[in-house]
């Protein structure tokens, strides 16, 4: 795997102070997309373990909120390959600090090929993204069809958006649920 770039005091990709994992390669080449230089698997540097253990050192500083992956798109499988086994690490290293993953694939993509990556990370952005619907005023969204998920419990929860983050509530969303067979189900919250 190859990435383009790494931020070590990002406020814009994520809620509070974050590193930021801008990953290479991704086969889906939205029109209109911010980042068409890192499209190509070959861009920018190679993920080495020192690159990886320069991200672990910056996340330890306790100001730090969290992990953000970006692209490129961290969901193609040539980046998973080497994402899942880091992603882990960083789990294992910082329990409390929260991973945001940005991915142009959608849930309902990711969920029937059983994509590991998603279900270590606390934030997932899904969705291209969609010149005709591009709205600078969405938190964290650079187009209104994307979606914001919060990982709850191991269940997927769709939320507004990041003021919906702390505590999760679920207003008209749809809940992703693992059941015990492994496979996954989606549905609307249950409304008490």
């Amino acid at each position: 795997m190859r990435y383009m770039q790494v931020l070590d005091c990002d406020v814009a990709n994520g809620l509070g102070w974050r590193v930021s994992l801008f990953v290479s390669g991704c086969t889906l080449h939205c029109k209109g997309c911010f980042n068409k230089e890192a499209w190509d698997f070959c861009a920018g540097k190679p993920f080495t373990v020192n690159v990886q253990n320069k991200i672990l050192e910056l996340l330890h500083p306790d100001y730090i909120q969290g992990l953000s992956i970006l692209g490129g798109n961290p969901t193609e499988p040539e980046n998973e390959k080497e994402l899942i086994p880091f992603v882990k690490r960083v789990k294992e290293y910082y329990p409390d600090k929260d991973i945001w993953l940005w991915t142009g694939h959608t849930m309902e993509e990711l969920v029937p090929r059983k994509d590991e990556l998603i279900w270590l990370c606390d934030v997932v952005i899904d969705g291209r993204f969609e010149e005709d619907k591009k709205d600078s005023s969405l938190a964290f969204k650079g187009s209104g069809n994307q979606r914001m998920w919060a990982n709850v419990d191991g269940n997927f929860v769709l939320v507004n958006g990041p003021e919906d983050l702390n505590p999760v509530k679920c207003v008209n969303g749809y809940v992703v649920k693992r059941r015990e067979d492994g496979e996954l189900e989606f549905s609307l919250p249950k409304v008490s």
